[in-house]
């Protein structure tokens, strides 16, 4: 079995890459992983580095908008998982362009890639953020999509691309939206990794307006267990939400990084808030879990808990990531 895993060098790809080639997906015991990654500014070889040596993994750099590339890297293909995109919400109030392009143009190119070499599966993973806002309840995967950011309305673009591509062509593809992701690897510039960095630093943190956001919190290592999921026995032309379950207002995470690292509260910044911010985000993953039966195994204490170790333990991985990459404060 051959997979093609496009941005797989990124923070959520690379889990992913790792978690299959060290046994944590049965279905994939044995295949060949193929990683496709431009190795933008969160792109970095060194998060697969402690897989780097097995003889099952290929990286090739280059650009999912690369249409002959695609084709190429398609034949023979089995399975798509589809990462890559530009993802930070901040970058794209800056600046929509390079969304559009890799968000939008690049998921088109790889789906007619797939339909042209007949890819038996194709996973496009996507946000929960394509939904909008909700002020109570959850949302269900028919949700309408309302996105307010342009990174949010470049990724429902996309998904709106990938199911299309199944109902005119029956192309075998499920649409995953997941939660806030948080774990080990992940880029400098979203909020865990940056308030844990810059406490680690004794620098202070900016919180966006009056903290009472709230985010569902979603560990690296179960999202990536139920794109396996999906991936091994998710119908054709269906949509999964992947959630953690633990809703917190940006206050009360704030707070518990403050805590995990012996700091209090006079080291928080107040930053003006980030235009059209969404105020809630929540999930309901009734259906994945009556399908396919996932279920959210890391619990946020242990998760976060792990996550800061991490961090301290691996500051020569992040702490050239923020000096060089212009990390947002915020």
């Amino acid at each position: 079995m051959r997979v093609l895993v496009t941005g797989g060098a990124g923070f959520i790809g690379s889990n992913y890459v790792r978690q299959a080639l060290t046994g944590a997906y049965p279905a994939l015991a044995d295949a060949e992983l193929v990683v496709l990654d431009k190795l933008t500014y969160a792109g970095n070889l060194a998060n697969l580095a402690p897989v780097a040596d097995s003889p099952r993994l290929r990286f090739v750099r280059g650009d999912v908008c690369d249409a002959t590339l695609v084709a190429d890297l398609m034949r023979g293909t089995d399975l798509v998982v589809h990462f890559a995109a530009e993802s930070h919400v901040d970058r794209s109030i800056q600046g929509a362009a390079d969304f559009v392009l890799t968000n939008v143009v690049g998921t088109q190119t790889l789906l007619q890639a797939a339909l042209d070499a007949g890819v038996g599966k194709f996973v496009h993973v996507s946000t929960d953020e394509v939904y909008g806002s909700i002020e109570h309840g959850s949302w269900s995967e028919d949700h309408v999509l309302e996105p307010n950011s342009p990174y949010s309305a470049s990724k429902a673009a996309s998904d709106l691309l990938a199911r299309s591509f199944h109902r005119t062509h029956e192309l075998p593809v499920c649409i995953t939206r997941c939660s806030n992701n948080y774990g080990p690897y992940q880029f400098p510039e979203k909020v865990i990794p940056l308030f844990v960095t810059n406490l680690m630093d004794g620098k202070k943190i900016p919180l966006y307006g009056d903290g009472l956001n709230v985010r569902d919190w979603l560990h690296v290592d179960d999202h990536c267990q139920g794109i396996a999921l999906v991936a091994e026995k998710g119908r054709p032309g269906q949509i999964y939400n992947i959630g953690g379950g633990v809703e917190l207002t940006n206050r009360e995470l704030t707070d518990r990084l403050l805590a995990a690292l012996d700091a209090d509260e006079s080291m928080i910044q107040p930053v003006i808030d980030r235009k059209a911010h969404d105020r809630r985000y929540s999930l309901d993953i009734t259906k994945i879990s009556d399908e396919l039966g996932y279920r959210p195994l890391v619990s946020f204490e242990e998760g976060l808990a792990g996550t800061v170790r991490w961090y301290q333990d691996n500051r020569h991985w992040w702490e050239p990531l923020k000096e060089s990459a212009a990390v947002p404060e915020g």
